[in-house]
């Protein structure tokens, strides 16, 4: 069964708003290799649009945004590359590498997991916080960064029950962020 990793970015004092973190090469590279080694991503309608609207320009088109590093390049091409299942009721249609995943959300991310492969990726807050209910996620990482946003969402905000976990791999950026990687106990 291919396991379904899950990898977020948030602040010490919680906050997982894209815009509350500040990246790097490093952790761009380290997302990027968390992506190729998926055989597929697996988002929600708002981190769909997003990805889209931030990686797909520079890699179709070879025009460049002013706010992209070049050293960003490699990420775009990984997720432009990728494989992509998006939960969404209200789409109609989606392109980029990509089909909609409609219906029982359990048992399309079930049937998902089966097919033979290195896992799925999924990323964002609202699509994870429900395959989280559904214990669905078999991989957990945070990438802490050394900030304090003092304002915008958190994680898993209205769980209805606790998920414990076990610290399974750790790993300090230069920049100072550090990624903590956890498996449910099951």
């Amino acid at each position: 069964m291919r396991p379904l990793r899950y990898s977020i970015n948030l602040t010490l004092d919680g906050c997982c708003h894209h815009e509350g973190v500040s990246t790097d090469e490093e952790l761009h590279r380290h997302a990027a290799e968390n992506i190729a080694r998926a055989d597929a991503l697996l988002f929600g309608r708002v981190t769909y649009r997003m990805m889209e609207e931030a990686f797909r320009p520079p890699v179709q088109t070879g025009v460049v945004p002013d706010w992209m590093e070049p050293w960003m390049l490699p990420f775009a091409r990984t997720i432009d590359a990728a494989k992509k299942y998006v939960v969404s009721n209200t789409l109609a249609q989606v392109d980029w590498n990509a089909e909609l995943l409609r219906g029982d959300l359990a048992e399309a991310v079930r049937q998902l997991k089966q097919q033979p492969g290195n896992g799925l990726f999924t990323g964002g807050v609202t699509l994870p916080k429900a395959l989280a209910e559904l214990d669905l996620i078999d991989e957990y990482e945070f990438i802490v960064h050394p900030r304090l946003a003092g304002h915008g969402p958190t994680l898993f905000a209205g769980l209805p029950a606790g998920i414990d976990l076990k610290l399974v791999g750790r790993h300090e950026f230069g920049g100072g962020a550090v990624a903590l990687r956890y498996e449910p106990r099951r």
